[in-house]
């Protein structure tokens, strides 16, 4: 008895070594894939604050050197930086919200037998997923509505996501039926079971797709450099694409408009290209960062469903 008992105790030690071991190297590993998600961010943010001379050659790696936030201070101070940070947020939030309601009712009327053609529509929305017709198509189309110049055409052409639409549907699918059933029961209609049934019920995947949505409406700046040429309709973003293409003219240009005590500043904190891209990128993505974890909660109930039936 004694010699199984021992025996016993050998293999909890030997077991609760082993999975000290797994653990260690589970800590390790994702340590260093967070390190390696999150050091690009820290890279950048260290080289905006750092002695500008340094930074254009490479000599920040780690750790700051020579700290000042003039950098910050000055880009600020460029053109229409806060008009693009306007439509920005303006085109963030709105085509967030008209993307999420469209996608939840879209979903939610896929859902329900009484459509006329159901799966026929359905159908016909989710093989929008793999078609294309191109850029020169959609700029004609684009140009033929009016869009050209318009701060709708941010908005109405990303509108109807099907992706979004095969969340919602299949979030709402894994609702109880009966819910509905006892609403129409009550005498509710299509849009008061949406709106007073459905929508609360659903709140993880109108998360997810409002994370999505604001994410890709945040950082898009294709749409602008096809369709605006109005100053007054930039966004953020495209102010981006266009500091970093033209980082060399920027720089003089930040620095021509500083006043003469800055001008008298050590080389230190002159501008240059590099310094230009680090801080506009930092400006730039700090917003949407700081959104993000509010929503995060939501993805793995949103993203996940339908993942395990049961």
């Amino acid at each position: 008895m004694k010699a199984k008992l021992q025996k016993h105790q050998k293999h909890k030690i030997k077991s609760s070594l082993s999975d000290k071991i797994i653990s260690a190297v589970t800590y390790v590993v994702y340590s260093l894939f967070a390190f390696v998600c999150a050091y690009p961010f820290y890279y950048i943010f260290i080289n905006s604050i750092s002695a500008n001379n340094l930074s254009e050659r490479g000599k920040v790696i780690f750790w700051p050197k020579g700290l000042h936030f003039t950098n910050y201070v000055n880009v600020l101070k460029i053109p229409d930086l806060f008009q693009a940070l306007r439509i920005s947020v303006a085109r963030t939030v709105i085509g967030t919200l008209l993307t999420v309601v469209i996608a939840a009712f879209l979903g939610y009327m896929f859902t329900r037998e009484s459509l006329w053609k159901r799966k026929l529509w359905y159908r016909f929305v989710v093989a929008t997923m793999y078609f294309n017709a191109g850029i020169i198509p959609w700029f004609i189309t684009m140009n033929n509505l009016g869009l050209r110049n318009n701060f709708w055409a941010y908005i109405f052409p990303v509108a109807v996501q099907p992706f979004y639409i095969v969340l919602c549907k299949t979030f709402v699918e894994s609702v109880p039926k009966e819910l509905q059933d006892a609403a129409e029961i009550d005498g509710a209609g299509t849009l008061k079971i949406f709106a007073r049934i459905m929508i609360p019920v659903i709140k993880p995947i109108l998360a997810t797709v409002a994370i999505f949505t604001a994410v890709t409406q945040w950082n898009s700046f294709q749409d602008t450099l096809l369709l605006v040429t109005d100053t007054k309709l930039y966004t953020l973003q495209f102010i981006l694409y266009q500091y970093i293409n033209q980082a060399s003219s920027l720089s003089a240009l930040v620095n021509n408009s500083s006043s003469t005590t800055d001008l008298a500043a050590s080389l230190a904190s002159a501008q240059t290209a590099t310094s230009i891209r680090m801080t506009v990128t930092i400006v730039v993505v700090t917003p949407i960062i700081l959104v993000y974890p509010i929503f995060q909660r939501f993805f793995v109930k949103g993203i996940m469903i339908g993942a395990v039936k049961g």
